[in-house]
């Protein structure tokens, strides 16, 4: 019997919802050995529990795939000053709680990872591009501003690239492709679908749902999991 094809997941903002990352993988078949498990960033704060699912990525296999989101930048921020001696930004209580709880191999795990990816073969036409927020489309791939990878969900008129909802299109009805991005960060839009861009964000942390985009035999379908709880109110801060 020939193998099975590998399976690719790539998931919406896990922000420290290890139980609803294990259901999305169980619903979707995944097996640690044989197939990929790819999260867009975000894997920490807001959640219940986000050493455990930084310890579920780095026991993956041979570790899942990831990119940096911009509250695993927060608490890497935290980590560089002090480990530079430098004072320490002041934290959230979400954050305060994620560097308490991340031991060495946890840190060693987000230190590594990129601001984006490119998987070939996924799709017979295109390849994928993972990256936690956004693109640049007036802009190279390897020029691209760090702080806009991690942060921007929209594109002025005039071309500017802002955080915010308000004011602007999202950056991802933009992109001219011909990759696929899959991207999250934008919970306030939600699940966006446009012809170049795929958006995995369903607020899963605020008791919405967990997404991914699972690939297999060259095509792709969605998949969703539901919150367990409402781990943080929707437009809270923690």
């Amino acid at each position: 019997m020939l193998p099975r094809p590998m399976k690719t997941l790539i998931v919406g903002d896990v922000h420290g919802c290890r139980s609803e990352l294990e259901a999305l993988i169980a619903r979707c078949g995944l097996d640690p050995v044989a197939d990929r498990l790819v999260l867009v960033g975000d894997l920490v704060a807001k959640g219940p529990d986000s050493k455990g699912v930084v310890e579920l990525a780095r026991g993956w296999g041979a570790g899942a795939d990831a990119v940096r989101g911009n509250h695993d930048e927060h608490v890497l921020r935290w980590r560089r000053a002090v480990r530079a001696g430098e004072p320490p930004p002041k934290l959230r209580p979400a954050h305060q709680g994620v560097v308490d709880a991340l031991e060495e191999d946890d840190w060693a795990y987000l230190e590594a990872l990129p601001l984006w990816r490119r998987y070939e073969g996924l799709l017979p036409d295109r390849d994928v591009l993972v990256v936690h927020a956004g693109l640049d489309p007036a802009t190279p791939l390897d020029a691209q501003e760090p702080a806009n990878l991690m942060n921007m969900r929209s594109i002025a008129d005039d071309g500017t690239v802002s955080k915010r909802v308000e004011g602007g299109a999202p950056w991802a009805s933009r992109w001219p492709g011909p990759e696929l991005v899959v991207f999250g960060h934008d919970a306030l839009r939600g699940l966006q679908e446009h012809p170049h861009a795929l958006g995995l964000d369903t607020g899963c942390c605020y008791g919405g749902r967990l997404s991914g985009a699972l690939f297999e035999r060259g095509e792709m379908r969605l998949e969703q999991v539901r919150a367990a709880a409402v781990y943080t109110p929707p437009g809270g801060k923690q």
